[in-house]
């Protein structure tokens, strides 16, 4: 019972530290995101600036979450922020349903 309490807990533990790793399967998904992202941004005539002071994260954070080249994770905290400067709902952005701007 022992080692298997630990092995959870060692497993949880990974999760927090390896958050720079996605599964394969999962790559796409955050493609398509930034890519939704990046379109909306430029939709609203806003630059990467602009939304990454609106969103309070990073230029650079946000140009690697845009970037189809670069698989970046992020937390759902950093999703609702651009989410909320991009005045849409979050899981629109998830869904890349495109006529969800909100008003």
């Amino acid at each position: 019972m022992h080692r298997k309490n630990s092995r959870k807990r060692e497993s949880w533990r990974r999760d927090l530290v390896s958050n720079e790793e996605v599964e394969f399967k999962n790559r796409d998904r955050f493609i398509q995101l930034g890519l939704t992202i990046a379109a909306l941004r430029k939709m609203q005539g806003m630059s990467q600036e602009q939304l990454a002071e609106k969103a309070n994260i990073s230029r650079s954070h946000l140009s690697s979450i845009e970037a189809p080249n670069i698989i970046r994770p992020f937390s759902l905290e950093v999703l609702y922020n651009i989410a909320d400067a991009l005045n849409v709902n979050a899981g629109n952005l998830l869904n890349s349903s495109f006529p969800f701007i909100e008003k």
